[in-house]
């Protein structure tokens, strides 16, 4: 595992971008990431758009040793995180049979039937490992690239 030692932190949403909502993740993890001797060089909200976010996320790569992006990770066509991240390294997402498994289970657990939108929170790509979210229906990604 690489040290790390630099951080930007991106916050993907229109509503951050409109000014309909204020940033309340980015304060909490900066401080988080401070405490724990990692310097944040920037954190940067961002629209709901596929070219934005993902020209964000390849700048942030030559920049810092992590990248946190929080936001973006829903099932409707405006959450466009994991196909950001995944053009930014190259790489194609594809439904984790996992995953998808445990969204199903999710959604029974609350009897209700998995849309087949929600399929797309079960997605990963190669160098992606799955955060649980025990909060919701949305896992989060890992990404370890080499560079």
């Amino acid at each position: 595992m690489r040290p790390i030692h630099t951080a930007e932190l991106l916050s993907v949403g229109s509503e951050l971008t409109a000014g309909e909502t204020g940033d309340t993740n980015a304060g909490e993890l900066a401080r988080a990431l401070t405490e724990r001797g990692v310097e944040v060089l920037r954190m940067t909200a961002l629209p709901d758009d596929l070219a934005a976010v993902t020209d964000a996320v390849r700048a942030a790569l030559g920049r810092a040793d992590l990248i946190v992006s929080t936001g973006g990770l829903g099932p409707t066509p405006d959450d466009l995180t994991r196909e950001s991240i995944a053009a930014a390294i190259g790489e194609t997402p594809v439904v984790d049979p996992d995953l998808a498994h445990w969204l199903r289970d999710l959604f029974e657990r609350r009897g209700l039937a998995l849309p087949e939108t929600n399929l797309k929170q079960a997605w990963r790509t190669p160098s992606t490992t799955p955060i649980p979210n025990d909060n919701g229906t949305a896992p989060g990604w890992w990404v370890d690239t080499p560079d």
